[in-house]
């Protein structure tokens, strides 16, 4: 399930080496234990405000995006209630102004990984990390506007616009809800 091979696609032990700088990262700075388990189908990973969860099965690219894209949730999580509102609600026929939404909520999730990785001294991913959360956004937008559930992965273009960095809030993990208690798409 990991991305197409592509000129922004760093090798695996690249990614390794990432997952293994922002991880302790995470849990050294920010106090949020990112917990390696077997996350129930179909979940890749989750987060409720305080910890972080991976997927032990995922390949290294699907770990080190769900590390970062779940880092940036959990800040919205602790900073701001209509994120924590956006995250555990499922759009059923959802309105273009919920769209739009949905869509700030994503693309800031993703701006905090960025900076994220560049705090934790990666600079080199910026393109990489860009193209997969527009790859993970269009296949959110498809699944909510069709109920198609296609492969998140037919979503991957090369290329997309990089992201900005958003400086990180100081904030206090707390446990809000248990996301693997609720919503998945």
């Amino acid at each position: 399930m990991s991305p197409p091979t592509s000129s922004s696609r760093p090798s695996d032990e690249r990614l390794r080496t990432v997952f293994d700088t922002v991880e302790p990262y995470i849990e050294r700075r920010y106090g949020i234990p990112v917990r390696i388990r077997d996350v129930p189908n179909p979940f890749t990973g989750d987060l409720d405000g305080a910890e972080i969860h991976v997927d032990h099965d995922l390949d290294v690219a699907e770990a080190v995006f769900i590390i970062a894209h779940l880092f940036g949730h959990t800040v919205q999580w602790n900073t701001c209630e209509k994120a924590r509102e956006i995250g555990y609600r499922l759009f059923e026929n959802p309105t273009e102004e919920q769209l739009r939404e949905l869509v700030e909520y994503e693309v800031l999730a993703c701006r905090y990984s960025l900076q994220l990785f560049h705090d934790a001294g990666v600079h080199d991913l910026d393109q990489w990390l860009s193209d997969f959360s527009a790859c993970d956004l269009a296949y959110l937008l498809h699944f909510y506007r069709t109920g198609e559930k296609r492969s998140p992965m037919s979503f991957w273009q090369d290329g997309t616009p990089v992201l900005e960095p958003m400086p990180i809030p100081e904030f206090t993990p707390t446990q809000w809800v248990a996301r693997w208690e609720g919503i998945v798409v």
